[in-house]
Order: structure tokens, then sequence, then C-alpha cells
């Protein structure tokens, strides 16, 4: 028997704006536990939230940049139910008449192409957070995350596997960073997401009751956590048990999935309109300033890198994938002129750099003025490869001026014919037997002595010039 996994995620983007959604405490990240919760944040008698315009603008945006329909009026309701870390009892959310409807996003999946419609992205606040290590017997709760602006992206059930679930995680962050609502940071808790889960029989059109795996914050996770559970519910399933509609956690270190909690129905949250809120009205005028001001999003400006700079597909998706890196690519290319040398550079030897000191790309310690620059030497043959790769490394080590490292360290390309001969006879005459092999025409030899030239010059050689010399003293 075999059996079909369809799963449909629930992400939430913290949003970046400075004050929180209905007060003005500060939404940043950090500090001492309970030190940004204001009283409206906890929801203190006499209190009334004051919703943040920022907060639905940058809801637009994702929602146009998916082209979703945006509601011209939305509703904030309260969404009840008891835990210690939502000090209210509910929390202030949208449910049927959302910021944003139906809308979709494509990707590149493990099989190609992929489609995921978007059901809603709705304006909410967050709760605080629980930790349950800090005491023995108590659990501490941090209220500092208290009205945090979250926008949460239900999903349909569009999904079938782990590993396209994982790729449609990381697109929606790339597409929020690029939007600048969201640093897309999952070890801070800007971005998490719940799956839900289930299977069915391949031929079945049904789908199979689900479970919703919560709070999962890191793309491995995401795959490994999904995996585990269409794993739990195919071996009961076979078993001849009932898969139970319920909310599971993920335990990374045993990697698998365990009961939380039995799953509520909406009906459980009794949803009603917030008293204290007013609908949303958005008038067409600002839905239309907001699409006129977003950036160029990342599907556009891969289009324009393979068509406009000529890159292939894969450097240029690749390039793309990141707002900082593209940045950084294009800051190059306007400095250099060499889009294609630009793209090998960055992708072959700067992020293995990046990767190796485990840094990002606004951490990077060599400029693009520097890479642009190294290309450009190359271009006028300052710098051979070889020399090039030495100057990017010691750049790298201690970033400065291109022009004095390649003084300080004596890179620049030998181009003197004068002495380029002397070097290439010397070489010719230590080696009679490839020499004679090269003057029956063995054309292969040749490469051997550039590589023996280059040695004697520390890479230094022009290796046109040393091309050059080799053919003439053929004749």
């Amino acid at each position: 028997m075999t059996w079909q996994p369809v799963i449909g995620l629930e992400i939430h983007v913290q949003l970046a704006t400075q004050s929180k959604i209905f007060s003005g405490a500060d939404n940043e990240y950090g500090g001492l536990p309970n030190d940004k919760a204001c009283a409206i944040d906890l929801g203190l008698p006499g209190v009334l939230p004051v919703l943040n315009e920022n907060a639905v603008i940058m809801a637009i945006k994702f929602g146009l940049a998916i082209g979703a329909e945006i509601n011209n009026i939305s509703i904030f309701d309260r969404k009840n139910y008891f835990y210690p870390d939502l000090p209210k009892g509910y929390q202030i959310s949208q449910f049927e008449t959302p910021i944003v409807g139906n809308g979709e996003i494509e990707f590149d999946g493990a099989k190609g192409k992929t489609k995921v419609r978007i059901t809603r992205a709705h304006l909410e606040e967050d709760a605080g957070k629980s930790t349950h290590d800090l005491f023995e017997s108590d659990t501490a709760i941090d209220l500092n995350r208290t009205g945090t602006p979250l926008l949460e992206i239900v999903s349909e059930p569009d999904l079938y596997s782990a590993e396209d679930a994982a790729i449609y995680f990381k697109t929606i962050q790339e597409l929020v960073k690029y939007l600048k609502i969201c640093d897309g940071n999952l070890s801070k808790g800007s971005m998490r997401c719940d799956a839900n889960v289930s299977v069915r029989r391949t031929e079945d059109v049904e789908l199979g009751e689900r479970t919703e795996i919560k709070n999962i914050n890191s793309f491995r996770f995401v795959e490994q956590a999904i995996n585990s559970e269409i794993q739990r519910q195919i071996d009961s399933l076979e078993s001849g048990e009932k898969i139970i509609r319920e909310t599971r956690l993920y335990d990374e270190n045993k990697n698998e999935t365990r009961s939380m909690r039995s799953k509520e129905a909406s009906q459980d949250y009794r949803y009603f309109p917030d008293p204290d809120l007013l609908p949303l009205h958005v008038s067409d005028a600002l839905i239309e300033k907001i699409k006129s001001e977003l950036p160029e999003l990342p599907a556009d400006k891969k289009l324009r890198f393979t068509t406009e700079l000529l890159l292939d597909d894969y450097d240029a998706g690749i390039l793309c994938k990141e707002i900082d890196l593209a940045t950084y690519f294009e800051e190059v290319v306007v400095q250099c002129n060499e889009a294609k040398l630009a793209a090998n550079w960055i992708i072959s030897d700067l992020l293995a750099k990046l990767h190796r000191d485990n840094l990002s790309i606004k951490d990077c310690l060599i400029t693009p003025y520097m890479l642009a620059q190294i290309i450009l030497k190359i271009n006028d043959q300052t710098l051979s490869s070889k020399t090039a790769k030495t100057l990017f490394d010691s750049l790298w080590a201690n970033p400065g001026e291109p022009d004095d490292r390649i003084q300080e360290l004596g890179l620049q390309q030998i181009d003197d014919s004068n002495e380029l001969s002397i070097i290439v006879e010397k070489v010719l005459l230590e080696n009679p037997e490839q020499l004679k092999q090269l003057k029956s025409g063995k054309t292969k030899v040749l490469g051997y002595f550039v590589g023996l030239i280059m040695k004697e010059t520390k890479g230094k050689a022009n290796p046109t010039k040393v091309n050059e010399l080799i053919h003439a003293s053929l004749d």
C-alpha cells in the first residue's frame, strides 16, 4: 500500500515595526524579561488598543507581492483561550474577514515548479513566551513578546513532501526579507511555522485526518518534523489505528513528534469582533500607493539577471535567494561592469568563505569595491588568476586597499617580454624530452610548460605572453 502525504503550513511572520501592533511599547528582540510589556499589551482594566498603521502597510505589501486579494474592510476578532503566557485570556486576531485574502506563491520545488495557494494572511498579536527549564518545578513567563505584530500566512494543503514544505517556508522567508517587513531571523523567533500533516492512500481523493505540529523554527526541523509525523501516521494506519486530530510538538533530539493537546476547532475559540477596535478600512488609493512602492521581487530580479546581465539560470537563482546577496552582487557589477566574473567570484569564492566562517553577507569582510577592484585588475592583466586568489585571501584576512596590498605582496603580473623570455628558455632547456614532444606536434605538452613557468614565477607570469613566447621559441 502506498501513501501520499498532504501538508499545509501556517507561517507566523513577526513584522519589523518599531512598536507593537496595538501599543507604543518597543518591538525589539531581547532585553530583560518582562521589561517591554506595557499595560495595553497585558490588557489591564481601562486600557484601549490602537492599531499600528505600519503593520497594516506591511501586511498589504505581502498581499500585493503574492497577487492576493486585499480586503478594503477587515475585522479584528477576539480569539479566546486560556494559557499562562496570554494574560488577557484572549488574543486579538482576524478570522472570517482578514486583511489579505486568496493568493498564491510559485517556487522551484524538489520536482520542478510548484504552486501553493494562500488561503489568507491575517494580522494578529503574539503571545508571551513560556520557559520550562529555568526552574526545577516551575514555568517562567516572559511577556516581552506579548503584542508583537504578526502576519499569519495560511496555505491550502498543496504540499506533498516535507522537502517542498521546507522550500516553501524558505521562499516565504526570502520574500518577507525582500519586502523589508521582517528580518527573517529564525533563531530569534522572527519566523516560525505550524505544519498541518495528514496522509491518505494514493488512490483516495478525500483528505485523511490531520495533526498540527506547533512552533517549528528552522528549515531543517520543518523537514525532519514533517517526515517523522508522516511515518508515525503511516505506521498507525497500517496497524489499524485511527489518527486523532491533535496538536503535537517536535522533539529534535529524539526526532519524533509527541502529543501536546487535543486540537481545538474554530468554535472552541469563541471568536467574536473585538469591541475595542473598529473595522479596518483600507482605501483603494492606499493600496495603489503601496503597490507603486513595492521593490523588485525575487522572480523579477532573477529574470533581469538572466536577460539583461546574461547570467545563466543557476547563477541568477543563487544570487537572488537573499536580497542582501543580490544587492552585494549588483554593487560589484556597477563598479566593474563584469556580471559573469562577479557572479563566479561571489558563488565560488565569497560564499565558500562566508560558509566556512559562519558569516552572513552583511558581515562580509570584502566590500563590493574590493571585489570589483580584483576583477578589474584581472581584466587589465595586473593580476593573474592565481595572484588574484592570493589578493582575495589576503583581503579576507585583513581588509584594505587592493592597490596597496598588490604592491605590498608583489602580486603584479610579470608582463615584460625580456624577463619572461629568459624564464621560458630556461624551462624549455631543462625539459628536453617534453620539448621534443611539443616540437613533434603534441600540443598537450604546452600546458605542462605553462604550468612549470607559472610555478617558476609563483603564478605571476602573464599566461598569454608565456604562450606567445613558447610558440615563438619553436619557430
